[in-house]
């Protein structure tokens, strides 16, 4: 044989052969430390001392319970279950010791009675239970019960369970929301699971792929100029030069349900460590796949938000219960989950690829197996739904290319959007339409989708029984989007976001610099994070500081020309209605006949919408939406928050051959965040009407 242009003899091949394999051995043992082949070759670790192979420590004191697998090391107040210390990778605790001890690792929630003002309550347990206990896994249980000789307390029970596995970078929680028959009525807004972490080390945030950064202290806020609420700050002598005058707003990192799988922190430590939240399934979310929510912010903080009003309205989600009734809802889990690296240059990106990695895993893991709980039912004790979704628009069949399908509690169309007491399950179609929604709990459901390019909901008649190991094929179904006649004039995208319109600069005095490269107007695309930027509310005063916004179809571009949100006019000591004007031809007109207009809202905050027809002094009661939403997304920077839809029958006598114009008022003006923003705008002709241009 020959090599590097020499001949070996066998007993050379040999010793080549032997060191060959010594070499794999060695490196095997490298990459197969803490038991992680892959990502221990990146240089991702879980421990600098233990090993995977250690089985979990229970330890229980007379105050705390303390659990222990080797890589994570993690202390309870009991019995309140409140995580005091987590220590891992040789820092002593990764959370904030200056917190007191029920402030760092919690449960909390919002509530209110009927009648009475909104309380805040941390749901510190008052039981403690070991539920599982052995060398793989232990469960354990902290339990706070309603009291109802407190009228202070929450008509609520609420078992907060936490499990730590063999061999596992982290742990696990989830909670066991119940009330029984003959509970006092009762209303539960947000609900969360919060961590404060150790504000000396942890200074860099990760959202997404395109949402990362080093973040301001929390003395950095506290010294800044509070702005038009209070989690908006203007950082005016922060800790790090690099970011004054930058502005800091929790809601910036915001997320929809669907995209919220992973988020947290990186510290800056020689040994750099990340603290991720990993949430597997959009199961247990209040309001479906598009709702928005918390992730991480300045504290440093990181959420697992379990219910919520934001970018829906306290009123809006469907967490009120009435005198006697009965619920039980299981949140969770979700996977606290920790990873370190040596510091190089690429730490931090290292540190979060290695976050999704896992994420995908826990994603791919769903639903768990190893819960001792029988409120969380297994793969096998769950069922499957499948089936293809058409459109049917203008008489012609296409197929429901990327709409969402989803099975949600019943109720009516579109409901699905303000549903928090069930559990919902959501995918998306494939090219030709078809779906497939897996490991549905039991229950009752309806088969809701949206479509992207049309607008309305579907809904499926009849319920949808899932029982244990089901399997239901319910074959074609049509979606027939709400239609009169055929399209005259169209601005935007049906696509329940208001992402496609002019989204402005920001004003340079109010600028979070994450999103100054993300400001092409041109070719909106789905990354962009513009709109989160503060203050763009006040740009439309700059923009129109005489006249309101006039939009001529056929030369007017909605990618330029349509401000993403109709608010109001900053009039200095007041604000004041605005008035849109949509100016359109038509070369003929069925006065007989009847047109109908279509608007559909991305979001509303206290908004009444009316419009007039070829006359801005017209009577606006004879189409007006009324007082709608309570979301508040413009001032959340959310681009979108619930999705509505309205139709007018516009009478043809109303219009004229020509250049006809609707002036479209926002008519509340209670404050700068007040108005709408616009998804879609279609004006229909008569059914059977033909009809050629003007010019």
């Amino acid at each position: 044989m020959m090599m590097g242009g020499k001949r070996l003899s066998l007993s050379s091949l040999g010793a080549w052969f032997c060191i060959f394999l010594l070499a794999v051995r060695v490196e095997q043992s490298f990459q197969l430390q803490d038991g992680i082949l892959n990502r221990k070759f990146l240089g991702v670790s879980h421990s600098s001392s233990s090993n995977s192979n250690y089985a979990v420590q229970l330890q229980i004191q007379d105050k705390h319970v303390i659990l222990d697998n080797g890589l994570v090391q993690i202390t309870f107040t009991k019995p309140g279950g409140v995580v005091s210390v987590i220590k891992y990778n040789g820092i002593e605790n990764l959370l904030d010791g200056h917190e007191k001890k029920d402030r760092r690792g919690y449960w909390d929630l919002e509530w209110s009675r009927i009648g009475q003002r909104g309380r805040y309550d941390h749901a510190v347990g008052t039981e403690f239970k070991v539920i599982k206990e052995s060398p793989e896994q232990v469960e354990l249980s902290f339990t706070v019960r309603w009291n109802p000789s407190n009228g202070n307390s929450f008509a609520l029970n609420i078992d907060k369970r936490f499990i730590m596995m063999r061999g596992s970078s982290g742990f696990y929680a989830y909670g066991i929301y119940e009330r029984l028959p003959g509970w006092p009525a009762f209303d539960l807004g947000n609900s969360r699971l919060a961590f404060k972490l150790n504000t000396a080390k942890f200074h860099y945030m990760a959202i997404s792929d395109d949402r990362q950064r080093i973040m301001p202290t929390p003395q950095d806020r506290s010294s800044g100029q509070r702005l038009n609420y209070p989690e908006a700050v203007l950082l005016t002598n922060p800790s790090n030069p690099d970011l004054k005058g930058e502005v800091d707003d929790k809601y910036q990192y915001s997320c929809e349900n669907k995209d919220n799988r992973v988020h947290g922190w990186i510290s800056n430590t020689n040994q750099s460590v990340g603290f991720w939240m990993i949430t597997p399934s959009d199961e247990f979310r209040t309001g479906g796949p598009l709702k928005q929510d918390l992730t991480s912010h300045v504290g440093p903080t990181t959420l697992a938000v379990f219910s919520s009003s934001h970018y829906a309205g306290w009123d809006a989600v469907d967490l009120r219960f009435v005198n006697g009734e009965p619920w039980k809802k299981v949140y969770g889990p979700v996977f606290i989950y920790l990873n370190s690296v040596s510091n190089n240059q690429n730490a931090h990106k290292t540190l979060w690829n290695d976050a999704k990695d896992q994420m995908r895993t826990e994603v791919q893991s769903w639903p768990y197996s190893f819960p001792v709980s029988d409120d969380y039912p297994s793969s096998n004790q769950r069922g499957t739904v499948s089936g293809r979704l058409l459109v049917q628009d203008n008489q012609e069949f296409t197929f429901a290319n990327a709409a969402y399908v989803g099975l949600a509690p019943p109720g009516q169309a579109g409901s699905w959007q303000t549903q928090g007491k069930g559990y919902q399950f959501w995918v998306k179609t494939n090219k030709e339409g078809y779906f497939t929604i897996s490991n549905v709990r039991e229950g009752d459901y309806n088969l809701n989708a949206w479509v992207p390019g049309f607008i309305g909901d579907f809904k499926r008649d009849g319920d949808i029984t899932i029982t244990a190991g089901c399997d239901i094929n319910l074959g074609d179904l049509v979606f027939r989007p709400p239609r009169n006649g055929p399209t005259l004039w169209e601005i935007g995208i049906p696509d329940r976001s208001a992402k496609e319109f002019y989204i402005p600069d920001p004003n340079p005095r109010y600028i979070n610099k994450l999103f100054v490269s993300q400001t092409s107007n041109s070719e909106p695309s789905s990354s962009s994070n513009k709109f989160r930027q503060y203050g763009l509310w006040e740009r439309y005063t700059e923009l129109y500081p005489y006249q309101d916004l006039i939009y001529r179809i056929g030369v007017s571009d909605y990618r330029n020309d349509w401000f993403f949100a109709h608010v109001t006019r900053n009039a200095g000591n007041s604000f004041q209605p605005s008035t849109w004007q949509v100016a359109f031809p038509l070369a003929n007109v069925n006065y007989l006949g009847t047109y109908t207009l279509r608007l559909a809202f991305a979001s509303a905050t206290n908004a009444d919408l009316h419009v007039r027809v070829n006359n801005p002094q017209a009577d606006g009661r004879r189409f007006k939406v009324g007082l709608t939403g309570r979301d508040n997304a413009i001032a959340r920077h959310g681009i979108h928050g619930l999705y509505w839809l309205f139709h007018f029958e516009i009478p043809g006598y109303l219009l004229v051959r020509g250049t006809n114009t609707l002036y479209i008022t926002q008519s509340r003006c209670t404050s700068p965040f007040t108005g709408i923003m616009y998804d879609y705008l279609r004006l229909e002709g008569p059914s059977g009407y033909h009809f050629k241009k003007s010019g």
